[in-house]
């Protein structure tokens, strides 16, 4: 009888089938067999495996005899718990020589409290009874010393093991990305496939996360084709990464490919893709994508989900979708995480709705700095500079440190305002003060606010101070600032710079083309068409974009396949006679 009570108890613990396994256990304690220590170390497994470790740890004290699987369920059921620090205390209490699953368990519980110092010891302990060179252990270890960021350590423990196996390969390959060592980890990935190992779903998210943080997208691709060899191009784990891959470079399309190739999508399959449809801009796609993950397939979203299609909403500007999801989110969410919090002010302050924006902001329980600096921004692109100002200083008062974003929402406010003043004294103080050093896109926002405010040898000045200033974003800034100011003299002199940089784009072209024609010089318009025209570059057709009745209707530039285009030539004839 124990024998058979023993063998359902694992399959419950193996199932997680907790009221069943609970049964069992009413039966074992009927029956009178629970000092058979097999029949107890079940239950005790039962109820660590379901993460009830109370009721595990009643077991425990109550079993008249204990052995390495006893202390082994509960130091694992404490570390798969999270709690780390009982399944030391656990360790430390047992008077038994451990197993290797005992050491790899305290092990990976030193990695879940980054404590460096106790896991060297245990590590020491297991070489002493010999049992660091077994993989189980070998692999923990090269976990931990990654965990803390101790990778030569790491990479030690690998080469004392006797026979180091796929898991060790891919402990190492997403220890050297944590530890933001990609080209090692690039180098691990390659020395497992010499060595003649497949690699597996964690080998390939480790790898193709390697490509995506070192921006090449070319090696992204090599794998991308290894995981269809592999037939692993459909599992959502391998999926996933390979849509944030392609999502990085902007490859909408690619990504949904990714997509639609997985076989049995996951709510994070969901959201990967959604998020990637806001990054790349493709708004209207997102919000589609959301719909059909609802309506057609019954995923119900998190919270990532509603912040993700939250930011579709204000891509779009699409004030009646945001309502919606709003809407829903009052009514089946009690607890709004401070994520979606900060999505909606956003949303609101993208579709215009500024007071709606700052009432949710002033209604949250909880706000951290992306909650500020989203608030800051939303006044400071309404132009209301003054109150992003006083937002900057309430934001201090609470002491929450301000970030590299808040300075972009100053600058911003202050280029809005007229704030010259202020705004130079922001920029001067982000290293002074906060340790932060200016980045392009805060530099870019100080020239444009001298450009604007008519200092253009003084924004000049500063391009030639700071390595930034030499930077085709920058220039192009202040040749803009130019235009507007009608001054071709520095005109002409930024756009020979920019002509020298060899610029991927249109605009220094159309930029200088404009300015020559504010001032009426059309013999230098017709001379800046041509070098464009000499250039090969092709400038990107202008669009507009309107939501009629739910759905949005795209209007390009010299593009004539809408459905539709018929009606609108007729409307817009009968437009012209009527004028």
């Amino acid at each position: 009888m124990a024998k058979s009570i023993s063998s359902l108890l694992h399959h419950c613990s193996k199932t997680k089938a907790l009221q069943q396994g609970i049964s069992l256990h009413a039966a074992v304690l009927k029956m009178g067999i629970q000092p058979d220590v097999i029949v107890s170390n079940h239950v005790l497994n039962l109820y660590a495996k379901c993460g009830k470790m109370i009721l595990a740890r009643k077991v425990f004290d109550e079993m008249s005899e204990r052995n390495l699987v006893s202390w082994s369920a509960m130091i694992s059921g404490h570390h798969q718990a999270g709690e780390h620090l009982l399944a030391l205390e656990f360790f430390s209490q047992m008077h038994l020589l451990p197993n290797e699953y005992i050491f790899a368990s305290a092990i990976s519980a030193c990695a879940g409290i980054q404590s460096l110092v106790k896991g060297q010891q245990i590590h020491a302990y297991s070489l002493k009874f010999g049992y660091a060179s077994i993989s189980f252990v070998g692999n923990s270890l090269i976990s931990m010393y990654m965990k803390v960021g101790y990778s030569s350590d790491a990479l030690l423990v690998y080469g004392e093991a006797f026979e180091p196996n796929l898991v060790s390969f891919n402990a190492l390959i997403a220890g050297f990305v944590e530890n933001q060592q990609p080209e090692k980890g690039f180098e691990v990935f390659k020395l497992m496939l010499r060595q003649g190992l497949l690699p597996d779903r964690f080998s390939f998210a480790g790898g193709l996360e390697i490509c995506s943080v070192s921006n090449d997208l070319r090696k992204g691709m090599i794998l991308h084709c290894l995981t269809v060899k592999c037939k692993l191009e459909s599992n959502p784990f391998v999926g996933n990464t390979i849509m944030a891959l392609y999502s990085k470079f902007n490859l909408i399309g690619e990504a949904e490919k990714a997509f639609r190739l997985i076989e049995e999508k996951d709510l994070i399959s969901w959201n990967t893709f959604i998020a990637a449809c806001s990054h790349c801009a493709d708004y209207e796609k997102g919000l589609s994508v959301f719909k059909e993950m609802s309506n057609d397939h019954g995923v119900r979203p998190d919270d990532f989900t509603f912040a993700s299609i939250l930011a579709a909403c204000a891509g779009l500007a699409s004030v009646q979708h945001g309502k919606q999801i709003h809407a829903h989110l009052i009514r089946m969410r009690l607890n709004q995480d401070v994520g979606v919090g900060n999505a909606l002010v956003n949303m609101y302050a993208k579709c215009g709705l500024i007071s709606c924006s700052y009432k949710l902001f002033n209604e949250m329980l909880h706000r951290n700095v992306v909650s500020w600096n989203t608030i800051i921004a939303a006044h400071a692109n309404h132009r209301l500079g003054g109150s992003a100002l006083k937002l900057f200083e309430q934001m201090k008062a609470t002491g929450i440190k301000p970030d590299s974003v808040t300075f972009i929402g100053l600058l911003t406010a202050c280029n809005h305002a007229g704030l010259v003043k202020e705004g130079e004294a922001y920029f001067n103080s982000m290293e002074k003060t906060y340790g932060i050093s200016p980045d392009i896109e805060h530099f870019t926002c100080l020239i444009d606010l001298l450009g604007r405010a008519g200092k253009l040898l003084e924004a000049e000045e500063y391009t030639k101070k700071f390595p930034l200033g030499q930077d085709p974003i920058v220039l192009g800034t202040l040749l803009s600032a130019c235009r507007l100011r009608r001054d071709v003299v520095i005109g002409e002199r930024l756009a020979k710079q920019l002509f020298h940089l060899q610029p991927t784009t249109t605009s220094p072209y159309v930029l200088l083309s404009n300015l020559y024609a504010s001032d009426g010089m059309w013999g230098d318009v017709a001379g800046a068409r041509k070098m464009l025209k000499d250039s090969g570059l092709k400038k990107e057709p202008s669009y507009s974009m309107i939501e009629v009745q739910g759905t949005f209707e795209k209007f390009t530039v010299a593009e004539f396949s809408h459905s539709k285009i018929g009606e609108i030539n007729y409307m817009l004839k009968t437009l012209s006679l009527a004028a």
